[in-house]
């Protein structure tokens, strides 16, 4: 299934299935490859909200406690979710049996390809039961999700929302301004200050150690924001992601971490203070505002380093009808 993001695809991957009692499978029924741990623990969520049909479900991922995921998935459940690193490892201990499975999904396949992981994915595919369900779902359609797909699925049936074509959604008001690079902080000082209220924003960074520059100038400025980025300790990305969930903090700085499958639906604005480092990455950047029927803004500054993409840009903003946005911000 391929959607141009915005789209919650995680309640869909749980809706309608049905996998036998567990005492007759030797392993779980359903598996879900997620490529981020913040991926896998939001599709753990959405599973706990179907309590009613008695799923047992456990989310296995780098950084956790691995002799507890051990202990849980050899005890016996219906539901993995996992990124591949941590369930390759298990499966090559020979902790968790995926003969059983019967329901398989690749979610954000083609984040956990752009990744490295396409081997584990691999070995995965080639022990999981030849006769299974396959769901792959990707919100960019690149050249190694066909080739994934057409090695992998059999005869399989494509759902798009959207186009095809590389697009951010409609319901976003994108906003591209050419600006010298050291203009850029006073540039997103003057944006936060600009700010209602209610608003919720998110700004991507290209490194971490400008996410926690960014972070700490605006907490000595008594702004309350939070970071996320590959280097926090995962209590803390927990804890972070839960306060801009909960509206304790209205400002989240993050790397591309969080470009895919953060679900917070009344995110208003995404601030690329950095261009990412290929389009496929602005449009899920972007992606995470204008969620469940909202609209959103996103504001993306652009130096002269950027330059090498900005045909590729314009492409985008064109088939999102909002190339005229991009003229008028560029010729001030």
């Amino acid at each position: 299934m391929w959607s141009n993001g915005g789209d919650n695809r995680t309640g869909l991957l749980l809706f309608r299935i049905y996998m036998g009692p567990r005492n007759q499978r030797e392993g779980p029924g359903m598996l879900v490859l997620a490529p981020t741990r913040e991926l896998a623990l939001q599709v753990k969520a959405e599973c706990s909200k179907y309590k009613y049909k008695d799923f047992e479900s456990i989310c296995i991922y780098g950084g956790g406690d691995r002799k507890n995921q051990i202990n849980m998935v050899t005890k016996g459940v219906d539901i993995v979710i996992a990124t591949p690193g941590r369930l390759h490892d298990l499966q090559m201990n020979d902790f968790v049996n995926l003969r059983s499975v019967t329901y398989l999904v690749l979610d954000e396949a083609d984040r956990m390809l752009d990744m490295g992981f396409e081997p584990q994915i691999v070995k995965i595919l080639i022990d999981v039961r030849p006769d299974r369900h396959t769901l792959m779902t990707s919100a960019t359609w690149p050249d190694g999700v066909r080739r994934l797909a057409k090695s992998y699925l059999k005869d399989p049936m494509m759902v798009y929302v959207g186009t095809l074509d590389l697009a951010a959604v409609n319901t976003v008001t994108q906003q591209v301004l050419v600006i010298p690079e050291e203009e850029k902080r006073a540039f997103v000082s003057h944006f936060i200050d600009s700010l209602k209220p209610q608003d919720k924003v998110i700004i991507f960074v290209g490194k971490k150690l400008v996410a926690d520059d960014l972070a700490s100038d605006f907490s000595l400025q008594g702004i309350p924001v939070q970071s996320l980025h590959g280097n926090r300790e995962q209590c803390d990305r927990e804890q972070a992601l839960d306060d801009f969930k909960k509206g304790n903090v209205r400002i989240l700085i993050a790397t591309d971490l969080a470009s895919r499958g953060l679900d917070v639906h009344d995110v208003t604005h995404v601030f690329n203070f950095d261009f990412p480092r290929n389009t496929e990455e602005y449009v899920h950047r972007v992606g995470r505002t204008g969620r469940a029927g909202r609209t959103g803004e996103s504001i993306t500054l652009v130096t002269r380093k950027d330059w090498k993409v900005a045909a590729e840009l314009i492409n985008i903003l064109e088939r999102s009808n909002q190339v005229r946005v991009y003229v008028h911000l560029c010729c001030k």
